[in-house]
């Protein structure tokens, strides 16, 4: 059976949206001519329903884009300008091979691999990237930038990345919308709720931002940032003093009760409701609601937890649907991520026994900014020579990206960068590999929204020149003389061995797609993943390690108004049409989104003289950014929101909102605090 369409009549083509949305939708593409016309959702997956966002039904346009790179390039100016000159791939893949090989001799940790979710596939984004680094011995990434905090607080309260099945929203009589703008980020998740609501159910919305999602649930907490596990604990304190709680589950299913009880009665809905922002009477009636309504679940994303405190507000969050019992209900519970229930087998993807021993020093790609610009010392390592980007846009995407545009613009920093498109960080490259799209390759997928895997089979012929990245690092591999078995493994044996026999590859060939055999209430008789196998409210782990056991609020390490330079707090949540750095050089998508903005509430917008559209400045000790101002009560007075992530070189000045995120990390996992930011706004002044 032929992998790519090249009938004059058109066919469709199952696939996989590869991008980082909690979705993961089937695909289909119809190909005509060699040419892929239309990409839709596959009516088929029941996840999917043949219902597609915005951005990937555009993905027709973003494959056959004018703009595309079709050959390999090399760096001919200065860096950061973007000019380049065509060369052939032999040319290229020698060069390369020969740089890294003359670092690799006098030390590999001098060699960082930087890659992140620029596709979500387990072949394209881990596989023989990894194999190929682990031979070399580089030093590895710490891959922490979206959602390491929220996977640690998942990780030690309930064992893992795991919660209700989606689908089963549907059913819940009570939904706490938490830290998620579902309608432009968790599209068919948003389908479930609708339904629930149709049937009854209140729904209720926790975001310090207005969202579009808001605007359609029954009550919204317009809480500041950072103070999520206030509220958390505030909700068990009122659980607590009214009885609602589910004692049978408590004591047969959860580990130490005692001490999260302590630590709840000490934050009453006053206190709770002093450090959020927000009236007692929000609080005690969630609490109520939530305490007396069955099935309640919590739709939680990632944006609760890009704060100092990210995990322990997960922690805190995590422990609610124990203490009342929702766990017994498979309409009750708690989904953040089911990445955690998909069986792939990593190790045989990533061979890291390649590394023979080694035990190469990680650096976290959150901190690029300043690991790229430290000099050798014991400390540190080695200073970073060589740098290989694919799946990732760090210049554009990075916190604190001034410092990150410095490092970048090292002469002596040999850089490759696989992409399709001229991003922000391919003008700072030596060479660029062009990629393949989606369309043009093959990959199996999880999700960590629904609990199908997914088989991505390619729909045309690689574009120009392009190649897969797996299909990048087996050439590398072999210009470099790695003759290992496994650096010939192609692309569809890769996707065969991601699950091996756990996973029927013949159903994926046939429908491109295979649910997981998942009971319907993971936890409804406990069976944690923990150690104890119970839902862990103190975590023997965590005080191993020298952290507090039990969740708490930690606030903002910038808290706004500590300092009277910076009395703002600025949160950085997706522009609707853009999905992190990705889509925005789709002209029709760009469009939609006009230029880069700030949301600013009224009140605050008065204070500075600032008039809706006006340009602003917005600035505070890391960087200075400007943009256009929208004045919206979709901000709370104090808060205002840089809707990103446009690429800095569309911006007013060269600029994105990531010029003024910082590098300091969350509480666990070593994740980003991109909305723990502190800033001023103004009037931008006039140019010359």
């Amino acid at each position: 059976m032929p992998t790519t369409a090249s009938s004059t009549d058109p066919i469709q083509i199952r696939g996989a949206c590869p991008h980082d949305c909690p979705d993961t939708c089937a695909l289909l593409t119809t190909v005509e001519n060699g040419v892929s016309t239309r990409v839709q959702g596959n009516p088929a997956h029941a996840q999917t329903g043949g219902v597609l966002c915005a951005k990937v039904s555009r993905y027709a346009e973003r494959t056959h884009h004018a703009e595309r790179i079709l050959t390999p390039q090399r760096r001919v100016g200065p860096k950061g300008l973007g000019r380049f000159e065509p060369v052939g791939w032999d040319e290229a893949l020698a060069d390369i091979a020969a740089r890294l090989g003359a670092i690799a001799a006098r030390d590999p940790q001098a060699i960082l691999p930087y890659s992140y979710a620029g596709t979500m596939g387990l072949v394209q984004g881990e596989s023989m990237d990894r194999r190929f680094f682990h031979r070399l011995g580089a030093s590895q990434l710490a891959r922490t930038i979206c959602s390491t905090a929220g996977g640690e607080g998942l990780h030690y309260t309930l064992g893992g990345k795991l919660g209700m099945k989606v689908e089963f929203f549907a059913e819940s009589r009570l939904i706490l919308v938490w830290g998620s703008n579902s309608i432009a980020s968790n599209l068919h998740f948003w389908r479930y709720a609708q339904q629930a609501k149709r049937d009854g159910a209140r729904l209720v919305c926790i975001d310090p931002r207005k969202t579009e999602t808001a605007d359609k649930c029954h009550e919204h907490l317009q809480l500041r940032p950072g103070t999520d596990a206030a509220l958390a604990l505030a909700l068990m304190h009122e659980l607590i003093v009214h009885g609602w709680l589910d004692h049978d589950y408590i004591a047969q299913h959860t580990l130490g009760w005692d001490q999260l009880r302590e630590r709840a009665l000490q934050w009453p809905p006053e206190r709770a409701a002093a450090v959020c922002g927000i009236p007692v009477e929000q609080i005690t009636r969630l609490a109520r609601d939530y305490g007396t309504t069955r099935p309640a679940a919590i739709r939680l994303n990632y944006g609760m937890q890009r704060v100092r405190g990210g995990g322990n507000a997960t922690r805190a969050i995590a422990c609610l649907p124990a203490l009342t019992g929702a766990w017994r209900q498979r309409a009750g519970g708690l989904l953040l991520s089911s990445s955690g229930h998909f069986p792939v087998q990593r190790a045989l993807l990533q061979r890291p026994e390649l590394l023979a021993g080694r035990a190469p020093r990680t650096l976290n790609m959150v901190t690029v900014g300043d690991d790229l610009l430290r000099p050798t010392s014991p400390a540190f390592g080695p200073q970073v020579e060589a740098l290989v980007v694919y799946n990732s846009n760090p210049v554009a995407v990075a916190p604190d990206s001034g410092r990150v545009v410095r490092g970048f613009a090292r002469e002596d920093l040999f850089t490759v960068v696989l992409d399709h498109f001229h991003t922000d960080t391919a003008d700072y490259a030596d060479y660029i590999l062009p990629a393949t799209t989606q369309l043009e390759h093959w990959d199996v997928h999880l999700s960590y929204g629904h609990t199908d895997v997914l088989l991505n089979r390619p729909a045309i012929a690689p574009v120009g020149q392009a190649r897969s990245n797996a299909q990048i690092f087996r050439d590398l591999a072999a210009r470099m003389g790695f003759t290992e078995p496994c650096f010939a493994d192609s692309d569809e044996e890769l996707c065969r061995q991601a699950y091996g026999e756990q996973v029927d590859f013949g159903a994926l060939l046939d429908q491109g797609f295979a649910p997981l055999a998942l009971p319907d209430a993971p936890f409804a008789d406990g069976g944690f993943p923990t150690p104890s196998g119970q839902c862990e409210f103190y975590s023997a782990r965590l005080a191993a390690q020298g952290h507090d056991p039990v969740p708490d609020h930690l606030p903002n390490h910038e808290l706004p108004g500590r300092s009277s330079a910076y009395p703002l707090a600025m949160i950085s949540p997706p522009a609707r049409n853009f999905l992190n750095s990705t889509f925005v050089n789709v002209q029709s998508l760009r469009d939609i989104e006009g230029r880069p903005l700030l949301e600013i509430h009224p009140a605050d917008a008065q204070a500075r003289g600032i008039a809706d559209g006006a340009v602003v400045r917005v600035f505070n000790d890391r960087g200075s950014h400007r943009c256009h101002a929208v004045v919206s009560e979709r901000a709370r007075p104090g808060v205002v929101h840089g809707l990103g992530i446009w690429w800095r070189k569309l911006g007013l000045d060269g600029t994105n909102v990531n010029e003024l995120t910082g590098q300091a990390l969350t509480d666990l996992g070593a994740g980003p605090t991109f909305y723990d930011c502190a800033v001023e706004v103004e009037v931008a002044p006039a140019t010359a």
